[in-house]
């Protein structure tokens, strides 16, 4: 079985080189972010709301058509709502 990374081959130097880099310490830079990126102004909260069929295909299509997702759209609505 070989094992890839970023579609890269793992190698017997792998780890060696990993643990080098790690000892050295890495840039923060190169790092990879965690988590998801903030909607707004900082981190959200959560919260559940019940759309009947027709909104819900309603906000569906509008997300197709504006090439965002069913969250997007529904904070741009209550944006301009609020």
């Amino acid at each position: 079985m070989t094992h890839e990374i970023d579609g890269k081959k793992i190698t017997e130097a792998h780890p060696k080189r990993l643990a080098a880099e790690a000892k050295h310490g890495h840039p923060l830079e190169q790092l990879r972010k965690r988590g998801r990126p903030p909607a707004g102004n900082g981190p959200g909260k959560v919260v559940t709301v019940r759309l009947d069929s027709d909104l819900r295909r309603a906000v569906e299509a509008r997300a197709v058509r504006d090439h965002k997702n069913d969250s997007e759209v529904i904070r741009d609505a209550l944006r301009a709502w609020v």
